[in-house]
């Protein structure tokens, strides 16, 4: 090896010479100009060109000797694969022939699933739906329609299985052909066999339509009956019927039966809004003096009662208008005194009912008396506490602390009496 390999490269040996770059002498405009104008007229006459029509039913046609091979190979392989089963179904109904179409129809529903599984069962009723929609709205035969329906019930009934969504589809078809009488069976009969809250609301909702207020009473018992913790029902069955009825003291009894039960303190509420509607003060006030000591603890109960008394009022007089707030001012004074002495550590609640009252006062205008407000608001404070997490960790908490005027006195009354016990 000579001595001329092993030394280095000098710079001249490494150094790349690369390629000037171009300069633009002509730096004119160019004759075209690609502006905004010319982009959208090319784009407009490239809408205008018009694409060759495809034939997707000869399309279909194309492929459909091969489809039906696969198709049947599956059905032989795995005959419960139903969505296999649709896929076929809708590449028959696609060719239009009626009969082809009924017949794998069949032979998909005769696959019954051998077990109790949910999914299964879905899709498998799902197929019986398909079936009976497509007699009647493709076909047009109505009475293999209403079979189609019939056979999936009598299968469900030997195999415990129930499906709203079938039930209510074959009564609104029985509704369509203006058969209420049959549709009122199918209603009837899964109730019976199967009750769900959909079945019962759409039954009555039938019935109120049809202009039959004994029978969405009669429905509502039954309703009720079977599900007497449902609150919602109860409303309803006060409201959208008795009171629509003009049946003010049915509608009042439904409500006094609900409220009644202890799990139904929610149609409080609603009892509520139904006597002020009503124009009933004097019944309203009696109610809101009923609510248990329980729910009293809530300050949307306390509040709602003092913006009832404030606007309570048969006249619009001047006098009226003062005892309105007068009558409000000592449910606000009673609220805070209740919840200052049977809920001491919410302290948030008596601080936003405070507010509530000052509103009331300051809005009021000469009535009104923010003096009697002000002295009972506390201060607030925000205050920061080191909470421990899951990982061992520590982290920093805001919240925000209420002092009211009687415990600022009372710690003013603690240090003075140490003060005097240390002189």
């Amino acid at each position: 090896m000579s001595l001329s390999t092993l030394s280095y490269h000098t710079r001249e040996d490494t150094e790349v010479n690369f390629p000037r770059p171009t300069t633009v002498n002509n730096k004119t405009d160019a004759p075209i100009q690609i502006t905004t104008e010319l982009i959208l007229i090319e784009d407009k006459e490239l809408q205008q060109i018009k694409l060759p029509e495809v034939d997707y039913l000869n399309h279909t046609l194309l492929n459909y000797p091969c489809k039906i091979v696969a198709f049947e190979k599956e059905a032989r392989e795995n005959p419960f694969n139903y969505d296999s089963w649709l896929s076929y179904i809708r590449l028959e109904e696609s060719v239009g022939d009626e009969e082809k179409t009924r017949e794998v129809y069949e032979r998909a529903i005769s696959n019954v699933p051998p077990n109790q599984e949910k999914i299964s069962w879905r899709s498998y009723i799902f197929l019986f739906i398909k079936y009976a929609l497509y007699e009647e709205l493709d076909a047009g035969d109505m009475e293999r329609a209403r079979d189609v329906y019939r056979r999936c019930f009598n299968l469900m009934a030997h195999k415990k299985i129930s499906s709203a969504k079938l039930w209510l589809l074959a009564a609104q078809f029985e509704i369509r052909m203006l058969n209420f009488n049959g549709a009122r069976r199918i209603l009837g009969y899964a109730i019976g066999i199967a009750p769900k809250h959909e079945l019962f609301k759409k039954y009555i909702e039938m019935e109120l339509e049809l202009g039959n207020t004994d029978r969405c009473r009669n429905l509502y018992v039954k309703y009720l009956e079977w599900s007497a913790k449902k609150c919602n029902a109860w409303s309803k069955y006060a409201e959208e019927l008795e009171r629509s009825s003009s049946e003010t003291e049915r509608a009042r009894a439904i409500f006094e039966s609900a409220i009644a039960r202890p799990e139904h303190e929610l149609l409080w509420k609603a009892f509520l809004d139904f006597e002020t509607a009503k124009i009933e003060f004097e019944r309203t006030r009696v109610h809101y003096e009923r609510i248990p000591n329980r729910k009293k603890q809530h300050l949307e109960i306390w509040i709602s009662y003092a913006e009832f008394e404030a606007t309570a009022t048969y006249k619009a007089g001047l006098e009226q208008k003062k005892q309105c707030i007068e009558h409000a001012r000592r449910v606000f004074e009673e609220a805070v005194s209740y919840i200052t002495s049977s809920a001491p550590d919410s302290r948030e609640e008596r601080a936003m009912l405070l507010v509530k009252w000052l509103n009331l006062e300051a809005f009021s205008g000469e009535l009104g008396d923010v003096s009697l407000v002000l002295p009972k608001l506390p201060k607030k404070r925000q205050k920061r506490l080191k909470v421990a997490a899951q990982d061992g960790s520590f982290r920093i908490e805001e919240f925000f602390d209420y002092r009211f005027p009687e415990e600022t006195q009372a710690t003013h009354l603690k240090k003075q009496k140490l003060s005097c016990s240390v002189a």
